[in-house]
Order: C-alpha cells, then sequence, then structure tokens
C-alpha cells in the first residue's frame, strides 16, 4: 500500500553518546532513517545528546534535540512539534527502553502518537528472557534448556537443575553487559550477583552453554504486507562463547549448508511474524551444533544493531533507510532498490565477494584489564574488508585494524613462544587471528588447532594456506618470482610491504616496481547487491586483482578524502562527522569527491554520501593506487584524524598536494622540538621540555626541565602512552615500556605545570584572516586528558586577560603555521598565565561540539577554505548560544570493572554527550564544579 498520509511528523530516538556496545552504527542507520522520511515530505526530528555525530546536525533533520535522553525530554518535544509517530528502532537499546517506558507511563497514549517501526509488546518478548524463551517453546524453534531467576535462591535453583557449563544471561542490557560463561560451582554466585545487579529489572536468564557451537546471524525486513527478506547471512569465525560484536565475522555465511540455511530462513521469519504485527527490520541468531546441524534460537532484536550497518555496507542494501519507508506504509515491492534504480526493494541481494569484519579493541587504554573475550562486549569498534575471497578479505581487514600489521602476519611482528600461542588459543584476545597463523608456522597441527579453538575446520585452512604461500615464496628473488605466483599471491590478499619482509632486502616499493612492471595491478569492481545480474548505478567499489577494472575515472575536478578507520578512545565518530561535511563542502564546491574508509558503521561510507566511495583500508598500498587511477586535485587528510594525517609524509614525499595546511606546517605542529622553537620566537610561553631516544637521555632531560615530567611519544592521538612521572626511577620505567610500545619513537618530557587550569581553543584560518570557534574552560586540571574532561563553552571563570592572551596566541600560531582549516590549540592556565602546551592543525573532538553549541557549521566553512574556494570574509558567522554549553565525558568502564577508574594524560573515554545550562547558578554545573575541581587551587 502506499505512504500512511496522515503521518506528517516522526520523532527518531537516537542512541546517545558512543560506548561500548552502542557505537555510531546507531548514528549511521538513524542519519539514513532520517534522510529516507525527509524523502517523504515528512518532517522529522531528532532527540539525541550526542554533539560528535552528524546525526545530530541540521543537514540531516528538521529539528535537532540535543537534550538528556529521558521521557520527560521526548514529551517536551510531542509537545512542541505536534508529534504524529515516533520511531525508536535506530537508537538501540537506549531507544527501545526509553520507547517501552513512555508507553508504560502513557506518554504515546495521552499525545495521540503512535510507534512505528516495531510493535511495542515485541520490546517485552524480545527483551525479557524468558518470554522470550516460552514464545519459542509455543512456536516450535529450538532453545537451549534455561530457567528465568529473579533472586539469588531461584537462581541456584535453576543452576542445580540445569548443570555447568551454563551461561547469565540479564535482561534488558546491551552489549552483553552483565552476562558470563560459569564452568564450575564456585564461580557461579558472583557471576550471578554481577548479572542480577546488571539488568535493571533484577532479572536474569540462567541457560545451557552451547559452547563451540556455530553462530549465524541473519538480517531481516518485514512489510506490512507480511512479506519478508533476509538481506544477508553472517557468520562468526569465532564460535558460541564470544559475544558477536567481539567476533571476527564473514558475510555471506561460508560453511552453511543449503538445507541448515533454508531452515534457519524458515526459522526466522516465523519468529518475526511471531514477536508481532509490525513493519521493519530485526536481526535473529542462531547456534549451530557443528555435529548434526541441530539450529537453536539465541536472541533476536527488533531494531537495527551493529550487524545491520555491516549488512547495509556488505550489500549495498540501505536496511535503515528501507526499514522507515516501510515504517510509513510503504511495501517491500514499492520501494526502489537504491543501487540498481530498476529493480525493487523486494529483491533479495545477491553477493559475489566475500566481506570480513573484525572488531577493533583497546585494552592498551584499560590498564590491568581482563582481555579474554567472552559474553560481555568489549571492542570500541570495528572494520570491515571486500574481497573475491575470504582469504583477500580478511587479510585487508587486518590492513584496516590501524594496529600496525600489514596483513594477516608475514611482517616480522609474529610471536614465537609456543605457550604463550597455545595460551591465546584458548583464552580468545584481540590478537588470536594472529595467534593461529603464527601456531601453523610453528608446525602446529591444524586438528590441535580446531580442537582448541573449535573454529571451522574450513576457515583454518584457509590461513594454512597462506603458510604454504610463504614457504614457497621464501625459494625465489624479487626478479624470478613468476607472474602467476606474484598474481596468486595478490589475489590472497598479501601486501606489497608483506612480500617485501618474505623475500628479505627488498623495500615496499621495489615490490611495487617489479609487480607494476608485470602488469599486476588493481582493479575496482563495483557492490551492486545482485552479483552483476542488473546494472548498478551507484558508484561504490573495493579492489581485488583480476582484469576487469569497473571504476572509470573520470576527467571532473577531483578530491579524496580519507576517513579514520576504525573507531577506537581518542579517534571516534567526531571525525566521520568531519570527513561527512568535508565531502559535502566539496560537492557544493563544484569538486567530484571522492571518499576512502573502511569503517562500517559510519555515515562517511554510506554509499549515497561521496560521489564515489571506495570501501578500501586506509592502507598506504590501497590510498596510492586509488590515487593513481583518480589524478585528484589533491587530499584531504585534516578531516581523517590521525589514520589520515600519518599518509601526508608519503603523499608529500611523492609530489601529491595535501589540500589544506601543507605537510610541513602540520609537521611543525607534531614536532614536538619544531613546535617550541616556534613558539619561543613568537614569544609565546611554554612548559619547558626536552627530547630524548633513549632512557638515560630522558633522566638527563628531565632533571634540566624540573619534575614532575610528562613524557609521551611523538605522533600519537588520544594520550597513548602519556604519564606523569615525578622521580628518576618511574621515568625510566615510563620510557622503557614506551618505547618497547612504540619503537623508533622520540620521547617528549615537558615540565608539568601543577595544579595549573586547562584550557582550549578552536579556530579556523585561511591564510590571514583568523576566526575563533570557541574558548573552553575544562573543569578538571592539567593533567587529566582534555578528551576525559568535563568542557565549558564559554570559559566560566577566567580572566579578560587570559581569554585575550588565548586569543593573541592562536592567532600568531595560526598565522605562523599557515593554517588553512582547522586549529585547536590546548593551554595550561597557571598563575594567571597562559602556557601553550599543544597545537593540532586538523580536525577534533572540539569542533563538532562547538558546532553544535553555537549552531554553526565550522567543518563546512573550514572544508571550502582549505578547498580554496572561499576566505573567511565570505561567511557571516552568527552565535546562537544563550548561557553555556558543557561537553561531558563518557566512559565504559562497567565493562572492565577491575580497571581503576583514575583518570590521567591518556584518553580513557569512549564518547560524550552536550548539556546546556542558562547560568552558573544552575544546581547540574554547581555539584559538577565542586565534585571536579577540589583540585585546582583556586
Amino acid at each position: 500500500m502506499p505512504k500512511d498520509t496522515s503521518i506528517r511528523s516522526v520523532l527518531i530516538i537516537g542512541s546517545g553518546p558512543i560506548i561500548i556496545g552502542q557505537a555510531c552504527e546507531f548514528d549511521y542507520s538513524g542519519s539514513q532513517a532520517a534522510l529516507s522520511l525527509k524523502e517523504e515530505g515528512i518532517e522529522v526530528s531528532i532527540i539525541n545528546s550526542n554533539p560528535a555525530t552528524i546525526m545530530t546536525d541540521k543537514v540531516i533533520a528538521d529539528h535537532v534535540y540535543l537534550r538528556p535522553l529521558t521521557v520527560d525530554s521526548i514529551e517536551q518535544i510531542l509537545i512542541e512539534r505536534k508529534i504524529d509517530a515516533v520511531l525508536p528502532t535506530m537508537g538501540g537499546q537506549t531507544a527501545l527502553n526509553l520507547c517501552k517506558e513512555a508507553e508504560e507511563r502513557g506518554v504515546w497514549e495521552k499525545h495521540g502518537v503512535r510507534v512505528i517501526g516495531v510493535d511495542v509488546a515485541a520490546i517485552e518478548k524480545t527483551e525479557n528472557r524468558e518470554a522470550f524463551r516460552q514464545l519459542m517453546v509455543d512456536i516450535g524453534i529450538g532453545v537451549a534448556n534455561s530457567k528465568i531467576a529473579n533472586s539469588f535462591l531461584e537462581g541456584k535453583e535453576a543452576a542445580q537443575e540445569i548443570g555447568y557449563p551454563l551461561v547469565i544471561r540479564p535482561s534488558y542490557t546491551l552489549g552483553g553487559s552483565g552476562g558470563g560463561f560459569v564452568h564450575k560451582k564456585e564461580e557461579f554466585d558472583a557471576a550471578l550477583k554481577r548479572g542480577l545487579e546488571a539488568s535493571p529489572t533484577h532479572e536474569v536468564l540462567v541457560e545451557q552453554a552451547v559452547l563451540g557451537w556455530k553462530e549465524y546471524e541473519l538480517e531481516l525486513l518485514r512489510d506490512s504486507n507480511d512479506n519478508v527478506i533476509i538481506i544477508c547471512s553472517i557468520e562468526n569465525f569465532d564460535p558460541m562463547g564470544i559475544h558477536t560484536g567481539d567476533s571476527i565475522t564473514v558475510a555471506p555465511a561460508m560453511t552453511l549448508s543449503d538445507r541448515c540455511y533454508q531452515d534457519m530462513r524458515n526459522q526466522a521469519i516465523k519468529m518475526m511474524r511471531a514477536i508481532g504485527n509490525f513493519a521493519g527490520g530485526c536481526n535473529v541468531q542462531f547456534s549451530v551444533n557443528p555435529a548434526n546441524d541441530e539450529i537453536i534460537a539465541i536472541e533476536i532484536n527488533p531494531r537495527v544493531s551493529r550487524s545491520s550497518a555491516l549488512a547495509s555496507k556488505a550489500t549495498g542494501y540501505p536496511i535503515a533507510k528501507i526499514a522507515s519507508k516501510l515504517a510509513i506504509g510503504y511495501n517491500l515491492d514499492e520501494i526502489e532498490n537504491q543501487i540498481t534504480k530498476t529493480t525493487s526493494a523486494y529483491f533479495e541481494p545477491s553477493l559475489d565477494y566475500v566481506i570480513v569484519k573484525i572488531p577493533r579493541w583497546n585494552f592498551d587504554k584499560f590498564k590491568g584489564a581482563n582481555m579474554e573475550l567472552g559474553l560481555q562486549m568489549k571492542s570500541v569498534g570495528e572494520v570491515m574488508a571486500i574481497g573475491r575471497t575470504f582469504i583477500e578479505a580478511l587479510q585487508k581487514a587486518c590492513q584496516s585494524l590501524e594496529i600496525g600489521r600489514a596483513g594477516l602476519g608475514a611482517d616480522g611482528k609474529h610471536n614465537r613462544s609456543i605457550e604463550e600461542i597455545m595460551y591465546g588459543l584458548e583464552h580468545p584476545s584481540w590478537n588470536r587471528l594472529f595467534l593461529i597463523k603464527d601456531a601453523m608456522a610453528m608446525g602446529v597441527p591444524l586438528e590441535s588447532i580446531r580442537k582448541v579453538t573449535r573454529i571451522d575446520k574450513w576457515f583454518l585452512s584457509q590461513i594454512q594456506d597462506l603458510v604454504h604461500l610463504e614457504t614457497e615464496l621464501k625459494r625465489y628473488s624479487l626478479n624470478n618470482i613468476p607472474k602467476d605466483f606474484f598474481f596468486t599471491l595478490k589475489q590472497k590478499g598479501y601486501s606489497d610491504i608483506q612480500i617485501a619482509y618474505l623475500l628479505g632486502n627488498v623495500t615496499e616499493d621495489e615490490v611495487y616496481d617489479r609487480r607494476k612492471s608485470l602488469g599486476i595491478k588493481r582493479v575496482y569492481k563495483m557492490v551492486d547487491t545482485c552479483a552483476a545480474e542488473f546494472a548498478a548505478q551507484t558508484p561504490y567499489y573495493y579492489s581485488t586483482f583480476e582484469e576487469e577494472n569497473e571504476s572509470i575515472a573520470s576527467d571532473k575536478k577531483k578530491v579524496i578524502v580519507l576517513g579514520s578507520g576504525p573507531n577506537r578512545i581518542g579517534q571516534g565518530i567526531e571525525f566521520d562527522y568531519s570527513c561527512v561535511h568535508g565531502l559535502l563542502a566539496a560537492k557544493e564546491s563544484g569538486f567530484e569527491a571522492i571518499m576512502i574508509n573502511c569503517n562500517p558503521e559510519t555515515v562517511s561510507t554510506d554509499f549515497n554520501m561521496a560521489d564515489k566511495l571506495y570501501f578500501e583500508p586506509v592502507f598506504w598500498e590501497h590510498v596510492r593506487e586509488i590515487i593513481e587511477l583518480e589524478q585528484p586535485e589533491g587530499v584531504i587528510v585534516q578531516l581523517g584524524g590521525q589514520t589520515a594525517l600519518k599518509m601526508a609524509e608519503k603523499l608529500h614525499q611523492m609530489g601529491i598536494k595535501i589540500i589544506g595546511t601543507s605537510y610541513n606546517d602540520m609537521d611543525i605542529a607534531e614536532d614536538r622540538g619544531r613546535f617550541s622553537d616556534l613558539l619561543k620566537e613568537l614569544e609565546i610561553p611554554y612548559p619547558r621540555y626536552g627530547v630524548a631516544e633513549n632512557a638515560e637521555e630522558a633522566i638527563v632531560v628531565a632533571n634540566q626541565v624540573g619534575y614532575p615530567v610528562l613524557v609521551r611519544p611523538s605522533y600519537v592521538l588520544g594520550g597513548q602512552g602519556m604519564s606523569i612521572v615525578i622521580n628518576d626511577e618511574d621515568l625510566e620505567k615510563a620510557v622503557v615500556k614506551l618505547l618497547g610500545d612504540l619503537p623508533g619513537n622520540r620521547v617528549l618530557i615537558d615540565h608539568f605545570l601543577d595544579r595549573a587550569e586547562e584550557t582550549e581553543s578552536d579556530s579556523i584560518c585561511d591564510g590571514e584572516d583568523v576566526h575563533i570557534v570557541g574558548l573552553m574552560e575544562h573543569i578538571e586540571p592539567a593533567g587529566i586528558h582534555s578528551g576525559d574532561s568535563f568542557a565549558v563553552l564559554p570559559p566560566f571563570s577566567l580572566s579578560e586577560q587570559v581569554m585575550n592572551d588565548m586569543e593573541t596566541y592562536s592567532k600568531k600560531i595560526a598565522r605562523a603555521l599557515n593554517v588553512r582549516g582547522l586549529l585547536n590549540i590546548q593551554f595550561a592556565v597557571k598563575d594567571n598565565k597562559v602556557y601553550v602546551i599543544e597545537a593540532n592543525p586538523r580536525a577534533s573532538r572540539t569542533v563538532p561540539f562547538i558546532a553544535k553549541a553555537y549552531d554553526v557549521p565550522y567543518i563546512n566553512i573550514a572544508a571550502k577554505i582549505m578547498l580554496g574556494v572561499n576566505k573567511l570574509k565570505d561567511f557571516t558567522i552568527e552565535r546562537k548560544l544563550v548561557g553555556y554549553a558543557i561537553k561531558e565525558p563518557v566512559f565504559s568502564y562497567e565493562k572492565f570493572p577491575e580497571v581503576p577508574k583514575e583518570l590521567g594524560p591518556e584518553m580513557k573515554s569512549t564518547g560524550e554527550s552536550i548539556r546546556f545550562i542558562k547560568d552558573l547558578e544552575d544546581p547540574y554545573f554547581r555539584k559538577l564544579y565542586k565534585d571536579k575541581s577540589m583540585y585546582l587551587s583556586k
């Protein structure tokens, strides 16, 4: 049936700040849904407290409410905007829980608002573990043996009845929070207590553990005519026992028999129909016994999920966009396929390539954390890679991770301790994939690895093929590798730098030149949803090694925007926000905008956002060949965080233009020695400092500048490796560890201004004029990373002299660095004197916050200045903030209860919220200031 014309205004509930288990996949889905509804002439309002996402930008919705995610906030919007319907399925667990709470309080009925995209009763059926189990039993779907428990006694009785090993699953939680396996009786009491406390309803499911079974997911869509399609099958490389968000996953499923797949499809459709009468999407998770193909249902989520974002990017089928159209009445056969433009959305995607997702962890930020993976999700981001084969995609995913690996091994970073390897295979952590390869290289039989890991033999045999190829490669030198064998290596995903390592005494560039002389070069294939059965209209590409190239470079002026890779602490969704605005600015300025990124959760990798999308690793070899094909006017590195900035030197060396601030000027800001020399020349105060290359030099420098000192490596983001030390002994330990983690780096040693106040400025410079975007004052003292500090805009207690000095120094530095675009500067203020700590001529976490607070599109303005199409004088900038905006960091400590919560120079927060107050008498601010500022000598 056609669109429901009674729905004229819709409220989309967002997911709030980024936390582990609920990340920017919901901002991607929410943004896509908002744009989809706006296409239909519907007025879209969004409530979300996250300032760093493009979802809370005016380019996405008609009305954006940066308010706390509470039912009271929602009710105010319903009244103000006269909302007809609410869509809660795009905001993860946060949005569903709010929707359910509003239903229980009678808010929807009171204001005549319909819930679309899900049946509220479905939320109860799927989130209440006992209700879900009983429903599955009623409709004949297999489930693990389990019992519900609301008390300690009930839990003990359930465990006694079911037997060990078992799993505890709290009701109404996200990312497996509070859940876990219990292998023996002695572990049960503590696990049960943790699960009951984690559940908002003090309820857990005590369930038989199907450890070692295989895990699968299906993404479904259903319309109001009860038509259901399967968008994508996803197989977990890791067996049951590891949260799917922490598992390596593969699409389409690789080791699933046709009979089992059809049975799984039928069960998923039956499950979706059983949970309620609604039009929208859902994700279903199954476990399969590898011995006999017995299927049991794990859970069903009547909302978009992390897997939905992955499936959308994997297939080119925009699940959230279509789901939102189904929610307002359309049927699948009435909606156009967004890729082909000739088929309908009632056409199941078909893939002629393989997708691999690998999670990205940040255990380095949580010293002392339990790094073993289990039911509680611990990853902070993920990468996706596309290849013609599983092994090609797997190697490309390893290159995407930003952990210094050149692929799956063959890069000199292997582990040679058989004890450590075997322990790591049995106790999975972030590096188990690499340890599997190391074990095979050391001769551990495949069957022994399979028994320990319970990973399917087919996957292991694919990795073992790499070991055989590497043995064969070592028989050759660079000049006598047969062309066919060289071609095979590239088809298996080997990077030039891996081949150089295996050959020995050969450089990456020499390997690159040799293969080019043999005519072996990347070609680009289109992601088309239909395995090339129909022509695709959307330019969305991945690379492989074949004969035919489907990406034809245009003769238009073009720019490439480099993305930020996987989300991690210190480099998050704010860079996706920046990249999206960079793409929009380039298109508005008449350029063909090309995006390179490998993060499936982001809006920047939506195939509708750029003129051309290359879903590729932000890895030198891949970026280089895209540049050679496209021949852009230049490359934007300023918006993609440290990932993109690390490319600047090689781009500069190859004579490729860097759009905006030049490589040399960015390097001055990154190189502490050069930057301090500049500050000295400009007569700007800065803490005494020195540079050392080993522990002995560091001790000499520290005694010269005076303790306490701040120790840090050059060229890092998010305070990685930073620490404050007060004596020679602690300094030596810090330096030795730092150089061990980051070999070849130099150590910066700054005198630490104890009990100083930290402030920041953000500005835009066009090479001549400088516009101060905003000045911020931190509530926490200097020494706590700016990303972990509460920041207040504008400053609340700084003297006029201090603010004038901050502005003066910002303008001096911007001009001296020849900044074209953005500049963030961090200051320490002590005894009313302003010291410059560091300058970052790039996008940072603070710019989206200031842009939302002042309601000014600063990134868009900066990008147009970077492109050289505008000067600052071309823009009229009007700030709209009345009162103060506060940036609130958000942490995910509940995932790591064993980790100290003390903050320091290394960033630990996973996301942030924004809060507005009218004046400094606000009770929230007064309590915050009292709690946080006790360290300051005010």
